[in-house]
């Protein structure tokens, strides 16, 4: 079985990822580009096969009534996503510990991307999600 490992910028929050992992986005919706800085590019975690040593460090934040983000209290680190009731939880790949093996498969939330770049990589790119 295949274990990743991340962390924050800091190192008090540490995640261990058991398992293949698929569906690796990049979001352009406004949400995720004031929450990362650009683009939040994330890969889904179910919850039995992710562990989070420094737990008590993240804070997490209601973004919507759908879903929550989940920081470093420590140094600010944007590190997870998870809609309510789905019974898993995205993880930042800019926090996974390299080399990663894995590729970016799909944009989404193309429709409401910044004006300031374009996409232009071949990705496949959904309007929405």
């Amino acid at each position: 079985m295949t274990t990743r490992h991340a962390r924050c910028l800091c190192g008090a929050i540490r995640v261990t990822i058991r398992g293949d992992l698929d569906d690796i986005a990049a979001c352009h919706c406004s949400q995720c580009r004031r929450w990362s800085g650009h683009v939040w590019a994330a890969v889904p975690v179910p919850e039995d096969r992710l562990s989070i040593e420094g737990a008590d460090h993240v804070r997490w934040f209601r973004s919507s009534d759908k879903a929550e983000r989940g920081f470093c209290a420590t140094c600010g680190s944007s590190i997870f996503w998870r809609a309510f009731g789905r019974g898993e939880t995205d993880v930042a790949l800019g926090c996974l510990e390299p080399p990663t093996g894995l590729r970016l498969q799909r944009h989404i939330w193309v429709g409401d991307k910044g004006d300031y770049y374009d996409i232009a990589d071949g990705v496949p790119q959904e309007e929405r999600q």
